[in-house]
């Protein structure tokens, strides 16, 4: 993610000050994340993109190469995905050409959290479905621990956050509608 960041960053002619600043975020901590040595907080990495005019889709570091395969299929090894530093994974399930749904798969290590501030995007629905482990998930001033199985709706459009509080890893499916214009 880092590495691409930069690349966007270069390839629009932008210094790591002018992107920090209207990013709400320091010039250290942004080139901390380029280099792979931080992982920011959803609402930051948001910041990020559109200070530099994209959505988060375009940190995905590898292209959906419509020749390759049929669009509507998505095979484990084509996953559009995106890694971080802290041993977490992000990997978008649903083709590019999917219109209202998207679905992530995303492996949350342990004590990873999407930070302090709580995010929101666009979506009418937003589904977390645990796979496996535990994650402990704040919505609308509530705050649900959810185990494998477990599986809450929100209005994405509602600040949210999420918090692996456990010693080993959680697997979770967030399932959106209609898929974010932001991705």
């Amino acid at each position: 993610m880092g590495i691409r960041l930069r690349q966007l960053r270069k390839s629009k002619h932008r210094s790591l000050r002018e992107v920090a600043a209207a990013s709400q975020v320091s010039e250290s901590f942004l080139s901390q994340i380029e280099r792979g040595l931080t992982s920011p907080s959803i609402a930051s990495l948001r910041r990020i993109c559109s200070a530099l005019g994209e959505n988060m889709g375009a940190l995905f570091a590898e292209e959906f190469d419509s020749s390759a395969t049929d669009a509507r299929l998505v095979r484990v090894a084509d996953r559009r995905r995106i890694f971080r530093p802290d041993g977490s994974a992000d990997y978008l399930l649903t083709p590019p050409l999917a219109k209202h749904l998207e679905i992530h798969y995303n492996v949350v290590a342990p004590g990873r959290s999407s930070g302090t501030e709580p995010y929101t995007h666009e979506g009418e629905e937003e589904c977390v479905h645990v796979l496996d482990g535990t994650l402990q998930f704040q919505w609308n001033g509530n705050t649900y621990d959810l185990h494998a199985g477990d599986a809450i709706l929100i209005d994405p459009k509602i600040g949210h956050s999420f918090a692996n509080i456990t010693d080993r890893s959680a697997v979770v499916l967030w399932i959106i509608s209609p898929a974010r214009s932001d991705i």
